[in-house]
């Protein structure tokens, strides 16, 4: 008496109601996907790509702020950078931040 006949209908819901119901999460995450998680996707790749390709001479910035010339490239994930004259430090590869100059190609 008191339930509306609109109320009383919905009480049915269903299968096509609890689908329904899911199709703002999926929205959701799709957006999500495309605004967040897929440029870090990418950026992760091109930074992977900058620390493959460092060689000898190259001016790179540290994730710490230090900024040097590439004296050697290691094989073990390791480079040497010389900070100053006569003064030189190992860098883990991967906290290479940016590289400002590169050299030219070895021709060969």
């Amino acid at each position: 008496m008191f339930v509306s006949p609109a109320y009383a209908q919905d009480l049915g819901g269903g299968a096509g109601g609890a689908f329904a119901s899911f199709v703002p999460l999926i929205l959701i995450f799709a957006i999500m996907y495309f605004l967040l998680i897929r440029p870090q996707q990418k950026k992760v790749k091109e930074h992977q790509k900058m620390v493959e390709a460092l060689r000898r001479g190259d001016q790179v910035i540290t994730a710490g702020g230090i900024v040097g010339k590439v004296v050697k490239v290691r094989d073990d994930g390791e480079i040497e950078v010389e900070i100053a004259e006569g003064m030189k430090v190992r860098v883990i590869r991967s906290t290479i931040a940016t590289v400002r100059s590169k050299t030219e190609p070895a021709e060969g």
